[in-house]
């Protein structure tokens, strides 16, 4: 078995004790969290001490947890080595993404895997998009590295209740269902609820099913009859009257036909998560094909009159590198490994002491990543999506944007309101919170700003304030001891030439701390640039808070 630097990994392997090997191109932020849930699961007693090598190397004394334990559960190594050297799971899961890149039918794809361990191409940079988390894009989305580190930091053991308040895509879904834990799920965003369902249910599904259905989708679209080119568009007509308007303000015409012959094939398919996976590959295509101005995060329109772009082309392309994704991780796992059951529901989590109660003082670990305050506008990036669909209609687009934690858009007249109900209730948060949310809004009283900054200081006080409602709702929902991972970026923003730093982190740790959670610790994060339309609204840094309850 060898790396493919040449390295044979047998050559350190000690059947003493257990050699392990770090990854190589991790940042520091992940190297300390490579360390602790290597201590968490090796247990107190086992001793963990750093090789005479490029100190990629380590070996662990008195370990209670055999090889092939560690190798199937550890996020950053890449293998572990008593007697034999393995592969982690996670390295080999990572590994099916450069197979995928090779191109190839996923029929074919299934007769190359597993890899066995001469024929595994290990990675050597960082990969984020394999297996379901290769789905669909999505903005801030979690690493499922982190996720897993995180869940291997909090010891959980089979069928333990992992809860992400604030799902997003599902990331932590994903990763808990294939730890065997039960995973539960909140959004408001139905968007993000069908796109974290597909990922979980899909792991259900077997690799043949998959390309025997797409294989079906592939041939009908490629033909004449099967793109229904029909003036009426059927699927569109059955929309709502004013999405329908909506829609046509954003697609040529021709593109609208290419889409309604996608979405009746798709939505003639039974229910299942099949039919989940082809419906979410079509929304993953809708910006691209759409008159949205290219690389722009919010929803700007710029009409093409003489551009022909081919959605059913888009579409198939955009489909076959999801299933190949799908099926090389589904054929690598071979089936062999327990998964946990999950649970997605559309709610409020400011409700979750209500939507949960049959679950209050049951729930092991928490992992979710909250909104950031104002940084991304979350529902407007996803409104074509949302209509086309038929998730959310445009009638109930703007009062569901205004529930979301973190929101950014208001009315001079709900700004009002909010900074009123911030006075009135300002004793319910943290004085430390309160100071920096009062700092914010002095400044722009006294300054020439826009409105958008002038709506600030009433959204951070709605932010802050509902995280201490959600946090004080988790609390209750927690098992003693039990640990909730917050993952929160910083902010800042200017008032003339002052800067006004917002340490969301930090504040978001003292509103815990008042809804009863302790600090165990707080990490901060090297930031990965993101890539795509989100590049331009990332935040400068993040920070992982350790509670426990």
């Amino acid at each position: 078995m060898s790396s493919s630097s040449g390295t044979r990994v047998s050559s350190v392997c000690d059947p003493s004790h257990l050699t392990l090997r770090i990854k190589p191109y991790i940042q520091p932020f992940e190297r300390e969290l490579a360390y602790k849930e290597l201590k968490a699961l090796v247990g107190e007693s086992g001793r963990i001490i750093a090789a005479e090598d490029d100190g990629r190397c380590f070996q662990v004394i008195g370990a209670s947890v055999a090889a092939d334990d560690l190798a199937d559960r550890l996020a950053y190594w890449e293998w572990v080595c008593s007697s034999d050297p393995i592969w982690t799971r996670q390295i080999r899961r990572e590994a099916t993404a450069n197979v995928v890149r090779n191109g190839g039918e996923p029929s074919e794809l299934i007769t190359r895997l597993p890899f066995n361990s001469d024929s595994l191409p290990v990675p050597n940079h960082r990969c984020l998009r394999y297996g379901p988390h290769a789905i669909h894009e999505y903005r801030g989305r979690f690493f499922p590295q982190l996720v897993r580190a995180l869940l291997n930091c909090a010891r959980i053991v089979p069928r333990s209740v992992v809860l992400d308040p604030m799902c997003g895509s599902g990331t932590t879904l994903v990763e808990a269902a294939l730890a065997d834990c039960e995973a539960i799920g909140l959004d408001l965003n139905p968007l993000s609820i069908l796109i974290a369902k597909t990922k979980c249910s899909i792991l259900e599904t077997s690799p043949g099913q998959i390309i025997g259905e797409y294989d079906r989708m592939r041939e009908v679209l490629m033909t004449p009859v099967g793109r229904r080119h029909n003036a009426a568009l059927p699927y569109l007509s059955s929309l709502p009257a004013r999405d329908q308007q909506y829609l046509s303000r954003w697609f040529a015409p021709d593109t609208l036909t290419d889409l309604d012959s996608i979405a009746c094939i798709v939505h003639d398919m039974p229910p299942s998560a099949i039919r989940d996976l082809f419906l979410v590959c079509l929304s993953n295509i809708l910006r691209s094909v759409s008159w949205q101005k290219t690389d722009d995060l919010r929803i700007r329109r710029e009409v093409k009159p003489n551009d022909r772009t081919n959605a059913i082309a888009e579409y198939l392309s955009q489909l076959g590198r999801t299933v190949r994704s799908i099926v090389a991780f589904l054929a690598e796992e071979r089936g062999e490994h327990r998964r946990g059951r999950w649970e997605t529901i559309r709610g409020d989590a400011r409700e979750i002491s209500r939507i949960l109660e049959g679950r209050r003082g049951l729930v092991d670990v928490v992992i979710t990543s909250p909104p950031y305050a104002m940084a991304l506008p979350y529902l407007d990036t996803d409104r074509l999506s949302l209509s086309y669909l038929g998730l959310l209609s445009r009638e109930w687009h703007r009062g569901t944007e205004a529930e979301m934690i973190g929101n950014r858009e208001i009315t001079a007249g709900l700004r009002s309101r909010l900074w009123r109900e911030y006075r009135a209730a300002q004793s319910e948060l943290p004085g430390e919170v309160c100071r920096v949310i009062d700092l914010v809004h002095d400044a722009y009283e006294k300054a020439d700003v826009g409105f958008r900054r002038k709506n600030l200081p009433a959204l951070l006080s709605k932010y802050f304030g509902d995280m201490a409602v959600v946090l004080n709702g988790v609390r209750g929902l927690m098992k003693p001891g039990g640990d909730v991972f917050v993952v929160v970026g910083d902010n800042h923003t200017m008032a003339g030439e002052r800067r006004i730093d917002i340490e969301t982190g930090r504040l978001m740790g003292i509103i815990g701390e008042a809804a009863g959670l302790e600090i165990v610790e707080s990490t901060p994060m090297d930031m990965l640039a993101p890539r795509g339309i989100f590049r331009k609204n990332s935040v400068a840094s993040e920070r992982i808070i350790r509670f426990q309850a």
